[in-house]
């Protein structure tokens, strides 16, 4: 599926991969390909994407690397799932 997350001062990242993990209002979840459509707002936590995702150059300063993860902590946004394309807006 194809993730874009976006500030409003730019677009963080937009490229193809396999499952993000959101912070949702009752708690995590997560998108995976072919999820069913969803609109949600986002609470303060982690964007959350596996480690094997090879992220594009220019969104590596904005992630964290943890043991099995890489994340971005955001203070809430929302998120909208259609059609195989996942657009978070972060603040």
């Amino acid at each position: 599926m194809h993730l874009e997350i976006v500030t409003p001062e730019q677009i963080l990242m937009s490229q193809e991969v396999d499952a993000v993990t959101l912070p949702g209002k009752t708690g995590e979840f997560q998108i995976l390909n072919q999820h069913a459509p969803i609109v949600s707002t986002l609470n303060e936590g982690l964007i959350k994407l596996d480690k094997t995702v090879n992220i594009e150059d220019k969104a590596k300063s904005f992630f964290k690397e943890t043991h099995d993860k890489l994340t971005y902590d955001i203070k809430g946004g929302v998120v909208e799932c259609k059609d195989n394309k996942v657009i978070v807006l972060v603040d």
